[in-house]
């Protein structure tokens, strides 16, 4: 008996030790998880029910094929993303790289931090505390504590809190599962892929929060952190898949199937959701609190968030200089500092948070294609890897980047005919996208050169 006790003790001690070493990708799926996916599913279920739910689910699983290619090419040349770009594509190449995702984590940022600072105003205004409910003494506020944790090193116990207020609400989703009367037979014609019309926009912002690519760069840095290598394939591959599909895929579901039960119902207009009446989708499980619960996650999504985001711009750059990505060097802490306390900006951003955050998600998702792009061309070049992909890793990278640049170029296409087409985001839109294209174009002429040539 105590042989069999002491074999229990040990693997659960494996077990948790096991469990411990797991990180890099759910960090990832921690920004993920975010305000924006959060908002964008909301938005997708009130707007177009059942219609969009092939999109979530595809999300989840195009999610994990990407983080599951950063993570190889991580491995596999133990060394930063733009590093490899620099040393094997050359410096033009790391440098587009660079701004792609420089851009897309810098419209984030100042998408979230508008966020944040709308959020935190309006608790302490229902609070009764009208004279802090300013979102500007918020967003000041919220960008020096970011400057001063992550130059300090301190963040993490800030990040813990506002992971566990996530949870909190992720948790109040799933229970509303239970209680909400989800019809199983429209949910399943949701499965059928259609675009429903209006729905470019809300379907890349889905997509985009899984498959992004500022998840998709930082990946070969927070492996680097946990000094991983080619010896930790087996728990990187079940840290992507634990993170990414099965928490990150739940989470998605959860939210998703709420929203399309709930809020159609509801009779609000979807161009003009708010906060509060995004927070109606979990009435039927936490009834009056409904509000502060929805608020509470929404404001530690957006912490959460946040701080992870914050430190995407600084690794790259970084990298590409060639400085120490660590707060022991001073030039890469200074840019921590300068992203940290630009977020701040944020709060001048015209329009409702809610739909500004849809808007970067499918920005973000416009970028995305040129990072898969490089990360399939570096993995099929034996010169990078030793090992390169296996026919059906890249049949499924080439299913995300077809997916990817479908949902990207219908976000385009709509930007570029709809009724906001002229204005200045749209004219940024459609030229960031026009020179997104050309580079693909470019880096597919110089594989099929150096290939076949």
């Amino acid at each position: 008996m105590a042989a069999e006790t002491r074999s229990t003790e040990r693997s659960l001690g494996r077990i948790g030790a096991f469990v411990r070493r797991l990180g890099p990708t759910w960090l990832a799926g921690a920004i993920a998880a975010g305000p924006a996916t959060m908002v964008s599913l909301l938005v997708a279920g009130a707007s177009f029910g059942y219609s969009l739910l092939w999109v979530v689910v595809l999300s989840a699983v195009l999610g994990t094929v990407g983080q599951y290619l950063a993570m190889r090419l991580g491995l596999l040349t133990e060394a930063g993303i733009v590093a490899v770009v620099e040393e094997h594509l050359g410096s033009v190449w790391a440098w587009v790289l660079v701004v792609d995702a420089v851009l897309a984590a810098g419209l984030a940022q100042l998408a979230i931090m508008k966020t944040l600072a709308d959020v935190s105003a309006t608790i302490v205004g229902n609070a009764g505390l009208t004279a802090l409910a300013d979102p500007r003494l918020w967003g000041l506020t919220w960008a020096a504590l970011l400057a001063l944790g992550l130059a300090g090193g301190g963040y993490r116990i800030a990040e813990i809190g506002a992971k566990v207020l996530v949870s909190l609400v992720v948790l109040a989703f799933v229970a509303s599962l239970v209680v909400v009367p989800i019809d199983p037979a429209a949910a399943t014609t949701g499965l059928v892929p259609e675009l429903p019309a209006g729905g470019a926009i809300v379907a890349a912002g889905v997509l985009g929060g899984a498959v992004h690519i500022t998840l998709l760069t930082m990946q070969s840095y927070t492996m680097r952190a946990r000094g991983w290598t080619e010896r930790d394939r087996d728990i990187a591959t079940f840290d992507v898949a634990s993170s990414l599909l099965v928490a990150f895929g739940g989470f998605s579901l959860a939210v998703f199937l709420v929203a399309a039960s709930v809020l159609p119902a509801t009779g609000l207009d979807p161009a003009t959701i708010t906060e509060i009446q995004a927070a109606e989708a979990l009435g039927p499980i936490a009834g009056e609190h409904a509000m502060w619960v929805f608020l509470v996650g929404l404001l530690g999504a957006a912490v959460s968030t946040l701080g992870g985001n914050t430190i995407v711009p600084p690794y790259l750059v970084a990298d590409k200089l060639g400085w120490e990505q660590s707060v022991a060097d001073p030039r890469y802490r200074a840019a921590l500092v300068v992203v940290a306390l630009g977020s701040a900006l944020g709060v001048v951003l015209e329009g409702a948070f809610v739909q500004l955050l849809v808007l970067v998600l499918a920005f973000g998702l416009v970028g995305t294609p040129f990072a898969l792009a490089v990360i399939l061309y570096l993995l099929n070049d034996p010169a990078v890897v030793s090992e390169p992909n296996s026919a059906l890793e890249n049949l499924g990278g080439i299913a995300l980047f077809a997916v990817a640049t479908v949902l990207a170029g219908e976000f385009v296409l709509d930007e570029l005919t709809g009724a906001t087409a002229g204005d200045p985001v749209s004219v940024f839109v459609v030229a960031f996208a026009a020179a997104m294209a050309l580079a693909i174009c470019g880096l597919a002429g110089r594989y099929v050169r150096e290939r076949y040539w």
